[in-house]
Formats: structure tokens, C-alpha cells, sequence
């Protein structure tokens, strides 16, 4: 194995050990950065860390045998070295990590769920806590670090983000920054909605919920502060696969618009590839892992009224519970992310698009049926009800990460880096070659948006694949918001414009116009940070755009990763072709036909400027905006509740029975009050728990919470300020035989003064019941 040794005269890394010659190196090869010029201290040509400023060297991978490394200082063919200065470069760790995990469910009840746009759609219940994941990657010697987080909520809105930059930077001052920091989305549809600054959003969320802003940044931080407060020395290590039988393309009409010679290279009209990241500390404990996989969190559908993470977060929930031996769902230290990828085009709904009336396939160009149009047209999943197939395509998910995971021998080594930039995407100019340049358009949505897709569907008569406007639904858009100008109907085009959102700005915007791009480099690593859902294609040739970008700049071999959802929510970004085409992705690729060039062109000045090491002469761009908005919301107060007569809160009205099996539903109705007083006056409340009677000691040990997923917790409201609250526990295989019992926590509004109310928690509590042998 070859090793790095160490002259009598040098430190080990080549420079002299005193003397006005060994300062003038060490100015050049670790100056903080004073280079005299970018190559002396571009980073991915000098691996050395500074930890070579004293004897010996940290872990390091040369991509080739010599380096330039300023100022005339050559480090040619590494000798093997016997002194007992050298160091075994395969076995040190080489960065800081840290991993953390919190809460960031939020209330669930009344709050419209995120992700359908449907109406209808507001939360009655739990079925899982929805989690932020955060992990921090850290260089040893210096202030570079690189956070990456993976929240379970639909997307993070530029509010968010501003929130926690803002939260952050008061904790921590210049550590944490929005060039280092990438928060993305899981894209869970079945989260609470109302922390958007934007208008187009406030229509189906209600407004601003302060409640769902709240949860969502506070659960952000803390992850991150819990990473920060338990970093430790540690090793990367990286690794990919294909996953089978867990996605289908949702618009293959779209896809084949894309050239045939293009296509022609893939095998698939998805990405199957899953990659991912690997964390252990310098003792092997397991720390975490990050799996990136493009697919929908669409198993649950636009009919689920529980609160939940869908099949990635069953995933995360499958991977920690193996890891974390003993623990309650959301216990342990091992945290595990499966994070979102470019999967705007991709449903994990296996056997497709049927119509529901008669059972025929619906599989064509506008997803639409003979009877009943497109409102009939739906995809199902692979199990028989919706939170089946969640189990089935997570279960999938997660069998690959933990073979990868268990597999994963190729270490990620290198420098950390990061480039960010705010950009008006609403005037990005574009050079598509060398005599033709384009521009991109004023955010709109097009008639097609309001088809929706084959796993939700829209409203009306709207259909996907609508290149023309409806003159009824362009004449009412007109008087109630206005026609879009000439401009941004010619800007769009062959998109028939219904919403013109770039040009609606009462009482606030209703998009962004500045969003953020981002692009964070670990080594060999990068992670490129897409404030959107970029179709599979998109994702390819923005892959290959910024691997091409890397190539071309002496930093060969990069693994280019896409996050979805990361920052600020932009919708869709479809590739030309299939903007053509105006199916759903493409009416909702906001900035235009030519988005995604666009970005293309952005992300490669990022990597331009990591492989460079020239971040710092980025233009930061124009700031978002950060409106002033209180609680805006058309969610109902939260007033006085009541309990029936002769009956308390936490009283039984539906008992358990007496005896269960496993592979049965225990199931017990409460007197109950509305959970939004729990979320709104406790942190991480938990609504049940499930409790197995210990006769040797007499006491009840709490088994599962409603963070596990084999209970869901039912909210209903009744009249006359009552509610009830119904508790299902599917009992799993494996379960002991024994006593059990299920216990609700809550909290209820009470009048103490004429007008000041006051929030009381209360608890209730079924009777002991037995599960036997099967």
C-alpha cells in the first residue's frame, strides 16, 4: 500500500520545514486564502490538507501522479515511505460529520395537505410523523463545511429557506450560509400546506398557516443543531444501483418528443439508478445515509386524509428502525434520508393509468377517458389500497439502499466547496450556440396545468396535452384576474396561458421571480441543488451538462447528483421537446420553453467556479423578497370545545376488544379535542402509544407511538364543539403475545374568562386487552 513519507528537511507534504522559503509555501499552498493566483490554491489540484502544515498527512486520493501546486512546487511520483512519520492513507478519517433528526410535522387537522392542489384534501389525522434530516460535512482544519437536509414536506418554499437562513445565522454567525446550505423536499403529498409567501399557493393552502411555517423551520434547525453539537471525525463512502419495479414515466408521450438518438442511449424512460451516501465515524460506528431516487411520494393519493411521509419516508422509517435496535420510530442516533431526485415525470403508481368506470386503460396522449374525461383517468399503485402499495414501493426502495449501503466500498475523499447564486429567472438570457440566444419568460401556468396527472387528477374539463386555450375559462380568467400581455403569451408559446403569475401581483406575487441555484461539492461528490421538479430527461442533460463542466476543468470523475425540490418551488422544468407537447410538466415549467437551457447554463457556471475554485467572484445576484405577512390563514379559530354529557375528555366511547391476533386492527374511540391545539401548544406531541404490560416488574412499556406505522390516529368532528378520536393499531407480525393497552394525549380549549381561553392537556385510555399466538 503506498503511504506518504517525510524527509529530514520537510514537514511530509513537500515544503520545507523553516525558513523564509517554507513560509513563502506555505503561503501559496494554504493561505486562507491568499493565493497569488486561482490554480496555486484551486483545491481539487491541491489535496493536501492543512493538517500538512504539521507532520504527516490526512487521507487523500491523487487523481493523477503529478500536481501543480504553485509557485514552481511540484509533487511528483509519491515515494513508499518506512519512517515512522508516514501514515496509512486508507484508513484515516478525513472529514467531520454529524447527523441529526427532528420533528417537523405540525398540526393535522383542518390544514389543506400539500402536493394535489386539492381542496378537499385537508388533514384529519396521523399516520407518521414527518421528519428534517440534516447532515454536516466538515473539513477538520478549517471552517468549510457543507450542510445538506432532507425534510418530509412537499417542497421547501423560498419562506422556509429565508427563515432558517436567518435562525441559523443569529446561532451561528457566517458558519452556516445559503451557499452551504441546501434544504430539499422529500415531496411527501400528504403534509400540511401554508408556509408559502407567495399567492398562487395561499389558494388551495389557505392562506399563511403559521402553525405549518413554524413546525417546518423549527424542525430544520434543530436537525441542524443537533448535527453541529455531535460532529465527529469520519469517512464517506459512495455507491449505486439500479431499482426494479418501483416507477413508471407518468408522460411517456412527452418523453418520446425527446430526440430518438438521445433516447436511444437510455435503456429506460426513468431513472432507476439510486446513489447513495454512506457516513461512519473514525471507529466504524454507523452515523447515516442519504439515498437520492427519482420517484413520486404519490402511493398515498389525493383520497388520504393522514398526515404522512408516502413511500420514501416508509423507507427512511424501514432503514432506521434496522439501525437503531430497540427504539421507538423517531429514537436513535442513525439517521437515514431518501431524498428527492428529477422525478418530475416519475409515479411509483406500477400498473398505470385506468379509467375508474370502466376499468379500461387510459394510457394515451391525453390521459383522458371515453366516458367521464380526465377526471375518470388514475394510476394505482402495486397493492391492493393505497397503504399497501406505500409499503410495497418503499419496501423496494429501501432493500436497495440497504444492499448499497452494506456494499458501499469506494470512499468520497477531496475538499468541500460551494457556489450559489440568486437569479431572476423570469430574464435569464440564454446562448444556445454560438448565433442563436434566447431568453426566459415571466413566470406562467399553463391550461394544462389544471389537468393535473394520472396520480392526482385536476378539475373540469381541463385535459393534458392542451395546446390551445378554452375560450369559456380564457374569458372568465380575464375578468377575475386579467389577460396575460402579448408578451408573455408569445414568450410561452405553444403554452395557452391560464394563469399569467408573473404578471399578478396582488396582494403579493403570485411565483418567484428569484431563485435560487446551487451546487455543493464533497470531494468527489456533487450535489446539485434544483430549485424544482426536473423531468427525467431534464435531470439527464443537467448531469451531464455539469459532469461535462467538471471534465473540461481538470476535476474528472465526479459523482453529479440532482436534489429535487431544493430551496425555492418553481414547479416543473420539462426539456423543449416536451414542452412542446404541454402535458402537465410542461404547462407547469413556469419560466418557459427554454427553462431548462437556461439552467443548464447557470448550473455549469457553478461547477465552472468549484473546478476553478473562483466562488467567491460569483455575482451574488438580487435578493429574494421577504414579505410582511402575519398569520394569514381561512383555517377556522380554534375556540371552546366540549365534551358529551356525563363524559370527559380522554373518556372511551368504542372499546377495544377483549382478544386480537396478530395481523388484526385493535381500534378505540375517544371523547377527543382538535389536535391543532396539541401541535399549536407542544413540541413533537405524541397523540398515542401503544403499551405492553411487563407482569415481572408491573409496569406498561410503550411498544409503538404515532410516529410508527402501524398505527393511525383518526380525528372527526362532530356538533356542537365536539370531536372524537379513533385509534387503529394494525398489528404486526413478530408482536409478543401478551396484555396490551392504547393510551391518547391531547389537549382541549377551555373558558376561564369571559374572553380568555386556556389549553389543557388530558389523556385516555382503553382497556387491557390480550393478543395471542397466531
Amino acid at each position: 500500500m503506498a503511504r506518504l513519507g517525510s524527509s529530514p528537511h520537510s514537514t511530509g507534504c513537500g515544503i520545507p520545514s523553516s525558513g523564509d522559503e517554507a513560509k513563502r509555501r506555505k503561503r501559496v499552498l494554504f493561505p486562507n486564502s491568499l493565493c497569488t493566483s486561482a490554480d496555486q490554491c484551486n483545491p481539487r489540484k491541491v489535496i493536501l490538507e492543512r493538517q500538512c502544515l504539521t507532520h504527516g498527512v490526512i487521507q487523500q486520493q491523487f487523481p493523477s501522479s503529478t500536481f501543480q501546486l504553485g509557485a514552481g512546487l511540484e509533487l511528483g511520483d509519491v515515494p513508499l515511505a518506512t519512517g515512522a512519520d508516514s501514515i496509512d492513507i486508507s484508513e484515516t478519517a478525513n472529514y467531520l460529520l454529524g447527523v441529526g433528526r427532528a420533528d417537523c410535522t405540525g398540526p393535522v387537522a383542518q390544514v389543506p395537505l400539500m402536493g394535489y392542489a386539492n381542496p378537499e384534501q385537508a388533514a384529519g389525522g396521523l399516520l407518521t410523523h414527518l421528519y428534517s434530516r440534516a447532515f454536516i460535512v466538515a473539513d477538520p482544519g478549517d471552517s468549510r463545511r457543507v450542510v445538506f437536509v432532507s425534510a418530509d414536506i412537499g417542497m421547501v418554499s423560498q419562506r422556509v429557506r429565508l427563515e432558517v437562513l436567518e435562525r441559523l445565522k443569529s446561532k451561528y454567525g457566517d458558519l452556516y450560509r445559503q451557499d452551504n446550505v441546501i434544504l430539499s423536499g422529500t415531496h411527501t403529498h400528504s403534509g400540511p400546506a401554508g408556509y408559502f409567501q407567495y399567492t398562487l399557493f395561499w389558494i388551495t393552502s389557505k392562506g399563511l398557516i403559521r402553525p405549518s411555517l413554524n413546525s417546518i423551520v423549527n424542525g430544520i434547525v434543530k436537525s441542524i443543531d443537533i448535527a453541529h453539537e455531535n460532529m465527529k471525525r469520519g469517512r464517506l463512502f459512495i455507491n449505486r444501483g439500479t431499482v426494479e419495479n418501483s416507477q413508471i414515466n407518468r408522460s411517456p408521450f412527452s418523453y418520446l418528443a425527446n430526440p430518438a438518438s438521445e433516447r436511444s442511449r437510455y435503456s429506460s424512460n426513468t431513472d432507476k439508478e439510486m446513489v447513495i451516501l454512506k457516513m461512519v465515524d473514525e471507529d466504524g460506528q454507523e452515523l447515516g445515509l442519504i439515498s437520492w431516487f427519482a420517484v413520486h411520494p404519490v402511493s398515498m393519493n389525493n383520497t388520504n386524509h393522514l398526515v404522512n411521509s408516502d413511500n420514501v419516508g416508509y423507507a427512511s422509517y424501514l432503514f432506521e428502525q434496522d439501525k437503531n435496535k430497540g427504539m421507538l420510530p423517531g429514537e436513535g442516533s442513525f439517521v437515514a434520508a431518501f431524498a428527492s431526485s428529477n422525478l418530475g415525470d416519475v409515479s411509483p403508481n406500477t400498473r398505470g393509468p385506468t379509467c375508474t368506470n370502466t376499468g379500461e386503460s387510459c394510457d394515451n396522449p391525453q390521459s383522458s377517458c371515453p366516458v367521464g374525461g380526465a377526471a375518470m383517468c388514475m394510476a394505482h399503485g402495486p397493492g391492493n389500497d393505497m397503504f399497501e402499495s406505500t409499503r410495497i414501493i418503499g419496501q423496494n426502495i429501501y432493500s436497495k439502499a440497504r444492499e448499497l449501503y452494506e456494499k458501499a466500498s469506494q470512499e468520497v475523499t477531496g475538499p468541500l466547496s460551494s457556489a450559489h447564486q440568486w437569479v431572476n429567472m423570469s430574464d435569464v438570457s440564454v446562448e444556445l450556440n454560438a448565433t442563436h440566444t434566447v431568453k426566459t419568460c415571466k413566470p406562467a401556468l399553463g391550461h394544462s396545468f389544471a389537468a393535473g396527472t394520472i396520480d392526482g387528477v385536476g378539475a373540469f374539463n381541463f385535459t393534458q396535452g392542451a395546446v390551445e386555450g378554452d375560450p369559456f375559462w380564457d374569458q372568465i380568467r380575464d375578468q377575475l384576474l386579467g389577460e396575460p400581455s402579448n408578451e408573455t403569451k408569445a414568450c410561452h408559446k405553444p403554452k395557452p396561458i391560464l394563469f399569467s403569475t408573473g404578471e399578478m401581483t396582488r396582494p403579493h406575487p403570485w411565483h418567484p421571480d428569484v431563485v435560487d441555484v446551487q451546487i455543493a461539492a464533497i470531494g468527489s461528490l456533487a450535489i446539485v441543488a434544483v430549485p424544482g421538479e426536473l423531468t427525467t430527461m431534464s435531470g439527464r442533460r443537467l448531469r451531464e451538462a455539469v459532469t461535462s463542466e467538471f471534465d473540461s476543468h481538470g476535476t474528472p470523475r465526479m459523482n453529479v447528483v440532482i436534489a429535487g425540490l431544493c430551496n425555492v418551488y418553481t414547479h416543473y422544468i420539462a426539456t423543449y421537446e416536451e414542452y412542446q407537447v404541454q402535458r402537465y410538466e410542461a404547462a407547469s415549467t413556469i419560466y418557459g420553453p427554454h427553462t431548462l437551457s437556461a439552467y443548464i447554463q447557470l448550473y455549469r457556471g457553478l461547477a465552472r467556479a468549484i473546478a476553478t475554485n473562483t466562488t467567491q467572484d460569483l455575482p451574488r445576484g438580487p435578493e429574494p423578497p421577504f414579505f410582511n405577512i402575519g398569520n394569514l390563514t381561512l383555517l377556522p379559530s380554534l375556540g371552546v370545545e366540549r365534551a358529551p354529557a356525563n363524559k370527559t375528555f380522554g373518556d372511551v366511547l368504542q372499546e377495544v376488544r377483549q382478544q386480537y391476533r396478530v395481523g388484526e386492527v385493535a381500534e378505540v374511540t375517544f371523547v377527543g379535542a382538535n389536535p391543532r391545539n396539541s401541535a399549536e401548544n407542544a413540541t413533537e406531541h405524541n397523540f398515542l402509544t401503544v403499551e405492553r404490560h411487563t407482569s415481572t416488574s408491573g409496569t406498561w412499556q410503550v411498544v409503538q407511538n404515532d410516529a410508527s406505522w402501524d398505527t393511525r390516529f383518526y380525528w372527526t368532528r362532530g356538533s356542537l364543539s365536539q370531536s372524537n378520536v379513533t385509534i387503529e393499531w394494525h398489528i404486526p407480525a413478530g408482536t409478543e403475545p401478551g396484555t396490551y393497552r392504547i393510551r391518547y394525549f391531547g389537549h382541549y380549549k377551555k373558558r376561564v374568562f369571559l374572553t380568555r381561553t386556556i389549553t389543557v392537556p388530558f389523556e385516555g385510555s382503553s382497556s387491557a386487552f390480550e393478543i395471542t399466538s397466531p
